[in-house]
């Protein structure tokens, strides 16, 4: 499925991210960049040690922001280390910092001039953040981005389950009937 906003694409598809072809993919990162998650676990390991070491020499990132480091052997430029928050109920304003993660992501591939970009649902794994409200912030966030003035012409997010897809599914309808995006409910390719 994908929605086209303002000429640019915002697709989604059920895949592994660390396979995906782009100028740039976005990790989910804890913010010592150390290691964590499947996300991260499949990037780095795809990666390769080039990219396990950039890291190290980063010195961390916090919460809501992203760096940027070589993408080593995976098949992208650039890999954007967004951190997102930890679920913690809701109540230590962890929507505004995964907005943040992934406003902050978007800026750095302006930065790059990253015309293709990849995103993971960020924070919805071992970081407990709920998938709904999860794909609402960042097809939101992402959406808005690509309806202004950006380099980036194709946005995917790459959704592990088939559960992940369905909610982001829902969500993308919901929010191109809201902001008059058109939408192709086909299966997307790439």
């Amino acid at each position: 499925m994908e929605a086209v906003i303002n000429g640019k694409v915002l697709a989604l598809k059920l895949g592994d991210i660390s396979l995906e072809s782009a100028d740039a993919i976005v990790n989910s990162a804890n913010s010592a960049l150390a290691g964590g998650g499947a996300v991260d676990r499949a990037i780095r390991d795809r990666g390769g040690l080039a990219v396990i070491e950039e890291c190290g020499r980063l010195g961390g990132c916090n919460t809501g922001y992203a760096t940027v480091s070589s993408a080593g052997h995976l098949d992208a430029s650039w890999i954007i280390h967004a951190v997102g928050p930890v679920w913690s109920g809701g109540y230590d304003r962890e929507p505004s910092s995964l907005a943040s993660a992934y406003e902050s992501s978007l800026g750095r591939a302006r930065e790059k001039n990253v015309r293709t970009i990849a995103f993971p649902a960020i924070s919805t794994g071992i970081f407990s953040y709920p998938m709904e409200a999860a794909a609402r912030i960042a097809l939101e966030k992402i959406g808005e981005h690509l309806s202004g003035e950006t380099c980036i012409t194709r946005a995917v997010m790459v959704l592990y389950t088939d559960d992940a897809l369905r909610i982001h599914q829902m969500v993308l309808e919901e929010l191109a009937k809201a902001h008059d995006w058109s939408v192709n409910r086909g299966l997307t390719g790439s």
